[in-house]
């Protein structure tokens, strides 16, 4: 099948123009980031880059050495256990902005809410302007009350994007998680027009994908189906976009979007 006529080659093309590349594994090696930044930037046939890599904080130097400056470079703070240290946030916030990260992707202190709007602070501080990105832990969350009060709290703190998950617990992104986030941002004062979603955990691939496009199209508008306000943080995913463009055959399954 001609790349062009898949049903999901419009959503494949949004999904690469707004992926978070990630590698968060415990034995990552300097090797491991490189390939990472190259299937990043990826063949020509692709027709694109990412819209950035996610690392931990150490190869944040490395990466942003690879790859051309239209990716930027993420990293993880507070990451993956969201404890309520401050000073643990900030330094590891301070040594991703020093080493030339673009991004930080902090973990709120999810279980300790009322601890949540100092490190906030304390992380908006360190960043100096770098995009913001607050992951929320909503599978561990769960109640949509509590949901509802991280996205405020993040929302109130600055923060640019919300985050579902960071695909270290049971439960990652879901589509019920999303809308939650989607709906906060909409109903956000000084938010509702710049912040946005990063889908992160579990999602594998273009189709389940373009749920959560549908649903920022729908909550936040058309508009900010762009990386400066929706991203898919994964690393499976990548291959079956490349699969999409490249003109595989549509399982039976996929059909229907």
């Amino acid at each position: 099948m001609h790349p062009l006529q898949h049903p999901l080659a419009g959503a494949a093309r949004t999904a690469l123009a707004c992926l978070d590349l990630t590698r968060l594994g415990d034995d990552d090696t300097e090797a491991d980031i490189a390939r990472l930044c190259a299937r990043a930037v990826g063949p020509a046939w692709r027709g694109g880059a990412v819209a950035a890599v996610c690392v931990w904080p150490r190869f944040v130097t490395l990466a942003r050495s690879l790859l051309p400056r239209a990716v930027a470079v993420a990293a993880v703070a507070n990451f993956p256990d969201g404890s309520a240290d401050v000073a643990r946030a900030r330094a590891d916030t301070e040594a991703i902005v020093a080493d030339g990260g673009d991004e930080v992707d902090v973990v709120l202190p999810y279980r300790d809410l009322d601890a949540a709007p100092a490190l906030l602070d304390a992380v908006c501080r360190a960043a100096r302007g770098r995009r913001l990105k607050v992951i929320l832990e909503t599978g561990v969350l769960a109640d949509e009350a509590a949901i509802g009060r991280a996205c405020r709290i993040a929302l109130d703190a600055g923060a640019d994007f919300l985050k579902t998950s960071t695909g270290r617990t049971r439960v990652g992104a879901t589509p019920a998680a999303a809308r939650l986030l989607l709906e906060a941002i909409a109903a956000h004062p000084r938010a509702r027009a710049r912040a946005g979603i990063k889908a992160s955990g579990g999602i594998r691939t273009v189709a389940e994908a373009a749920i959560y496009i549908g649903l920022v199209a729908d909550l936040l508008g058309a508009q900010a189906l762009v990386p400066q306000r929706f991203r898919l943080g994964a690393s499976a995913l990548l291959d079956d976009i490349e699969s999409v463009l490249g003109g595989r055959p549509v399982p039976a399954d996929d059909r229907r979007y």
